[in-house]
C-alpha cells in the first residue's frame, strides 16, 4: 500500500491510498464466503456455492464492490498510522480507480489534530478579585438558617410580599382548561417568582377565600407563548414566624453553644467557598492568559458540531425551567446576535483549551489507572444524580470510556498549569492553590501522586460546576 498526504489547511489533510490487487485477495475471499451464505443455489448447500457460480449468479461486480466496502476502512487506518495522523471526525472517502485486478485507489479528506507549538506553561501569571466576606453576607446566611427552622402561622389578612399561601391555580384558553395548567393546594412563596408572570401581582392583596383572574403567557407545553386567562383562589395565607436568635437557637440548629461560635462558623464556612470560587476564577484566569499566548488553528467542524451541541442543550435547559429564548435575552439585557458571539467565544476557547490540554498531557506523558477512572466515573455520575454502576455500565456499552480517559488527562494537564501559576489577589496577595483541599481548607503539602491526585479532583470539580 501507498499513501500520501496533502495539507489542505493547519486542520485538514486529504490522504491519497494505492492499494495493490494482490491485498485485496483476503477481503475477496471474505466477500465469497459472505455472499455463499446469503443466496441459494440449486445443487449447491448454503455457503457452498463455488466463486465462479457466485459470479455468474451475483456477478463479480457485487463481490468486488463487497470486498472494497471491508478494505478501504481498514487501509484508511493503516494510512494515518503511517503517516502519523490523528482524526478528529469521519472521513470524507471517494474511491477514485478500481477496476477488476486493477491498484485500488481513494481518497480521504478529514479533520485533523492541528500542530501546536506549545509556550512555557510554567509560572502562568495571573489576577483574580480579593476574598471579601461582609457583615452583611454572615447575616444573610444566618438569617436563611433561621427560615430553615420557621413556623408558619395562618394569618387572618390579605396576603403580603414573603407571605406564604396555600392557593389553587388553573389556566383556561377559550373557556378550555389548559392540559397540565392545573394545581391544587399548592403552597407557594409571594414574590418568589418563577412559576407565571403576574402572580405575585395577582396574589398581593388576597385573603383567603378571595379569587382573581389574571392574564398571562404559558411558558411551556403546546401553548408556549399564547396568552391564557388564569384563576388563582387562596384557602390560606401564612406568615413565617422566626425563631429567636439566641443561644438556644444556635443550640438547636447548630453543634454549638452560643450564637457568637454559630456566627464564627458562618463566617468560616463562607470564607471556604469563597476561597473555593477564587480558585475556579483563578484556573479560568491563568488558562485564559495561557490561551493568549497561542495561536492554535480550529477545525470549523468541530466549532460548529459543538456550537449546535451548546446552543441545544442551553434550549433544553430553559425549556425545563419554562423560560423561553426571548424572556432570557431580556432579562439578560441581552440581543440574540450578543448571545451568538458570545457563545460562539466561549466554545471557540474551550475547543482550544482542549487542544492545548490534551498537548500538555501527552508531553507530561500523563497516564491513569483504573482507580483513577473509577473515581471518575463515580464523581460524574453523583454529579448527574445518576447510579454509579448504572452510569459505568452506560459507558463501557457505548464505548465512552476513551472520552472519560480524556477528561481526566485534560484534569491532569490543568491542573499542572494551576499549580505552577503564579496568582494574586488584587490587593497583591499570592493565592494558594497547590494545597487547597475540595473542601476549601488549605492542606499541608503531602506527596507528589496524592498532591496530584487531590489538585485534579478540586479542578474536575471547579469544572463540573462551571
Amino acid at each position: 500500500m501507498k499513501s500520501a498526504v496533502e495539507t489542505l489547511s493547519p486542520t485538514r489533510a486529504k490522504l491519497t491510498v494505492e492499494v495493490p490487487f494482490e491485498e485485496l485477495k483476503p477481503s475477496l475471499d471474505a466477500a465469497y464466503q459472505k455472499i455463499a451464505k446469503q443466496i441459494n443455489v440449486p445443487g449447491f448447500r448454503r455457503g457452498k456455492v463455488p466463486p465462479a457460480v457466485i459470479d455468474r449468479q451475483v456477478g463479480r461486480g457485487a463481490v468486488l464492490e463487497e470486498a472494497v466496502n471491508e478494505v478501504v476502512p481498514q487501509k484508511y487506518v493503516e494510512a494515518l498510522q503511517a503517516n502519523d495522523l490523528q482524526p478528529l471526525a469521519q472521513p470524507d472517502i471517494e474511491v477514485t480507480k478500481f477496476e477488476d485486478n486493477e491498484t485500488l485507489e481513494f481518497t480521504a479528506e478529514v479533520d485533523v489534530k492541528p500542530e501546536i507549538t506549545l509556550p512555557t506553561y510554567e509560572g502562568v501569571t495571573a489576577q483574580v478579585e480579593d476574598i471579601t466576606i461582609s457583615d452583611e453576607d454572615v447575616a444573610e446566611q444566618v438569617e436563611a438558617l433561621r427560615e430553615r427552622f420557621a413556623t408558619l402561622i395562618d394569618v387572618e389578612r390579605p396576603a403580603a410580599d414573603g407571605d406564604f399561601v396555600v392557593m389553587d391555580l388553573k389556566a383556561t384558553k377559550d373557556g378550555e382548561v389548559v392540559d397540565g395548567a392545573e394545581v391544587t393546594g399548592m403552597s407557594y412563596r409571594v414574590g418568589r417568582g418563577g412559576m407565571i408572570d403576574g402572580l405575585d401581582e395577582a396574589l398581593v392583596g388576597l385573603a383567603a377565600g378571595d379569587e382573581k383572574i389574571f392574564t398571562s403567557q404559558l411558558v411551556g407545553g403546546d401553548l408556549v407563548g399564547e396568552g391564557v386567562d388564569v384563576a388563582v383562589s387562596v384557602s390560606q395565607v401564612q406568615e413565617q414566624e422566626l425563631p429567636e436568635l439566641d443561644d438556644e437557637f444556635a443550640q438547636l440548629a447548630s453543634e454549638y453553644d452560643t450564637v457568637a461560635e454559630l456566627t464564627d462558623d458562618v463566617r468560616e464556612r463562607l470564607g471556604r467557598g469563597r476561597r473555593l470560587e477564587q480558585a475556579a476564577a483563578a484556573r479560568d484566569a491563568v488558562l485564559e492568559a495561557l490561551l493568549e499566548s497561542v495561536d492554535v488553528p480550529l477545525p470549523e467542524t468541530i466549532v460548529t458540531d459543538e456550537l449546535n451541541a451548546r446552543r441545544r442543550s442551553f434550549e433544553q435547559q430553559l425549556a425545563y425551567a419554562g423560560v423561553t429564548m426571548e424572556k432570557y435575552l431580556e432579562d439578560e439585557a441581552q440581543t440574540l446576535e450578543e448571545f451568538e458571539a458570545d457563545l460562539e467565544r466561549r466554545v471557540r476557547d474551550a475547543v482550544t483549551a482542549q487542544f492545548i490540554l490534551d498537548e500538555i498531557a501527552q508531553v507530561e506523558e500523563f497516564g491513569i489507572d483504573q482507580q483513577e477512572l473509577s473515581e471518575h466515573m463515580v464523581r460524574k455520575a453523583q454529579q448527574g444524580g445518576e447510579d454509579p454502576q448504572e452510569f459505568a455500565n452506560h459507558m463501557f456499552e457505548h464505548n465512552h470510556i476513551p472520552e472519560l480517559v480524556q477528561e481526566i488527562l485534560r484534569g491532569k494537564a490543568l491542573a499542572r498549569i494551576v499549580e505552577s501559576a503564579v496568582v494574586t489577589d488584587a490587593s497583591g496577595n499570592a493565592v494558594e492553590l497547590k494545597n487547597l483541599r475540595p473542601d476549601g481548607t488549605i492542606g499541608e503539602p503531602e506527596p507528589e501522586a496524592t498532591a496530584e491526585t487531590e489538585a485534579t479532583e478540586v479542578v474536575e470539580e471547579e469544572q463540573a460546576e462551571a
